[in-house]
């Protein structure tokens, strides 16, 4: 099984990711955590936690770990700080320990966030960080859904590496994507968009 550390495990995707890799039979969570007080929820249930701040130091975050998912986000509070940074920060520590792949959880409007007013520093930031992560060499995928929800997923949603619409996508079905494109052949240096759809997500995606 490969070890999947999950940056921003704390978050409501983050905790959709790590179940979702608990119960699977290909990956192992470490959950990557801010604070202390947020270690026991995931150690009760067996799951491995690794203190970091996007902040500060990372860099002993990757040892031992093959493959990263970045669900972290800063609630637009920190974009440059977390979003953008922490993100290098942790491209860099990957960089350094030959991670197998890296999948960066983006956002739709992040190849032009000059088009919006609201989100313009939110999107620029996770454009820094993709650019970052393209010129790194490390086997990437970048996934761009469009706006979050808590809604049930449905298992289902429509992609394409532009979709020319705007739209919604629940947590769930977004953590659903984020683990099946940690599988080698999928979408390997690529970066593509996601909303609810009609596809199923093991059909929209090769493994």
């Amino acid at each position: 099984m490969e070890n999947i550390l999950v940056a921003g495990a704390n978050g409501t995707t983050g905790k959709k990711i790590v179940n979702l890799l608990e119960s699977s039979q290909y990956f192992n969570p470490i959950a990557m955590v801010r604070k202390e007080t947020q270690k026991k929820q995931f150690e009760d249930k067996g799951i491995k936690t690794v203190l970091a701040d996007l902040e500060k130091e990372v860099s002993h975050t990757t040892k031992g770990i093959d493959k990263i998912i970045f669900a972290a986000g800063s609630g637009g509070k920190k974009v440059k700080e977390v979003d953008q940074e922490g993100a290098k920060k942790l491209i860099d520590a990957a960089k350094k320990d030959n991670i197998k792949k890296f999948v960066m959880l983006s956002s739709m409007g992040a190849d032009h966030p000059e088009k919006t007013k609201d989100l313009k520093e939110y999107l620029g930031a996770k454009q820094n960080a993709d650019v970052y992560l393209r010129k790194s060499n490390i086997p990437y995928s970048i996934v761009r859904p469009g706006a979050l929800t808590d809604e049930k997923g449905t298992g289902k949603i429509k992609l394409d590496k532009k979709l020319n619409t705007s739209g919604e996508i629940s947590r769930t079905d977004v953590a659903q994507t984020l683990v099946h494109v940690l599988h080698d052949p999928a979408f390997v240096n690529d970066t593509f968009e996601i909303l609810e759809g009609e596809t199923l997500i093991g059909k929209a995606i090769p493994n």
